[in-house]
């Protein structure tokens, strides 16, 4: 018998950058000119059905004008169809119109888009380039950033998919405008986490002072709010790509969040899910010391403020929502496990150097049966 060693060593330099400000679409149509994808002529444009119109058009058809060969591949918008049927339907699109290695991928629109079509252009051809035009304020916060890409499944959410960097980040806040009141509401749930968990709440000060001009979209506190929002994922994201430790601090309140999404059959939106999440994993900080009942309801009222739900919506079956928690990525042998905050604007490190708290299931169920 015997061995042959295959030595694939390597190193890697992922570095992408983030563009942040308004009406971006030339700059992207530029850098394509430049060859940011490699040089690359041929681009399928990834997006969702209510984005295809007012944003991935316009893009299209600006690219074709500088000499590009660019398809739309479009999918139903929704959590729904963030589903390895979708990227199966898109990938058979995209063959059928001989689509080959020597493609780039542009998703356009928001976090849905930017998981389902970094998982396609990370698997399409072995691996092709892609970058994110953000849409929306969930995705500029958090699902263009970072690399993870992923579908959902009825067993799991975010467990089928790959880490995968895009060569750039496009967030336009001008596109912020045209997003319906509770999907920007949406968005700032996630802000809101950043806040919880970060810049020991100097960030949080600033949502405080600013809610209501930023829901108003005012351009300067605006873009602020982006960049912190980058910049906190980003310092997160750089000493722990992979998620073996500190990157789980991002899943602060989605223990809850993302089951109780799934439980409510997407009724709620991501941010939404989230919002209720940060409360219940509020109440368990609470309980367990790290936070006090001032802090809880700090959090809680600049979660309304945002228009965000604070509250179990009475159609959900509480016990159904504490059977599914065992569906979260951070579940490890059998055992329920929770990111807990630290005051506002810092998360608990335990002295094994993890992040994450085991939890049972009976104290997991208090917390949600109390939340009224």
């Amino acid at each position: 018998m015997a061995t042959f060693q295959v030595e694939l060593k390597r190193v890697v330099d992922d570095s992408y950058p983030i563009e942040i400000g308004f009406d971006l679409m030339d700059h992207l149509v530029e850098d394509m000119k430049n060859g940011l994808l490699g040089g690359k002529k041929k681009l399928a444009v990834i997006t969702d059905s209510e984005v295809e119109k007012r944003y991935a058009e316009p893009i299209a058809q600006k690219l074709e004008e500088a000499g590009f060969t660019v398809n739309i591949f479009t999918f139903p918008a929704g959590e729904k169809s963030k589903t390895r049927q979708t990227k199966e339907m898109v990938e058979d699109a995209m063959l059928a119109k001989e689509y080959r290695r020597d493609c780039g991928v542009i998703a356009v629109g928001g976090g849905v888009v930017t998981d389902l079509a970094g998982f396609v252009a990370g698997t399409y051809g072995r691996g092709v380039p892609f970058v994110n035009y953000a849409t929306t304020l969930l995705a500029a916060a958090d699902a263009s950033v970072g690399g993870k890409t992923a579908v959902d499944t009825p067993l799991a959410t975010n467990l089928i998919g790959l880490f995968n960097q895009p060569q750039k980040v496009y967030l336009d806040i001008a596109t912020w405008k045209t997003l319906p009141a509770r999907q920007l509401s949406s968005g700032m749930a996630e802000t809101i986490k950043h806040a919880c968990l970060a810049t020991k709440g100097e960030f949080f000060d600033f949502l405080e002072q600013h809610m209501e001009e930023l829901l108003a979209l005012d351009p300067v506190l605006c873009e602020h709010m982006a960049e912190e929002n980058c910049s906190i994922k980003y310092h997160v994201v750089m000493k722990d790509e992979r998620e073996s430790g500190l990157r789980e601090v991002l899943n602060l309140g989605h223990t809850v969040g993302r089951a109780i999404e799934t439980v409510s059959d997407y009724r709620l939106l991501h941010g939404e899910a989230v919002s209720i999440g940060l409360v219940a994993q509020l109440h368990l900080s609470c309980q367990m010391g790290y936070v006090t009942e001032e802090q809880v309801e700090r959090v809680v009222k600049l979660l309304k403020r945002a228009g965000l739900p604070t509250e179990i919506p009475e159609y959900i079956d509480r016990e159904a929502l504490v059977k599914k928690l065992y569906t979260d990525k951070k579940v490890k042998n059998g055992q329920l496990r929770f990111v807990l905050q630290k005051g506002i604007g810092d998360i608990v490190e335990f002295p094994d150097g993890s992040f994450a708290a085991p939890v049972s299931e009976e104290t997991a169920r208090e917390i949600i049966m109390k939340m009224d």
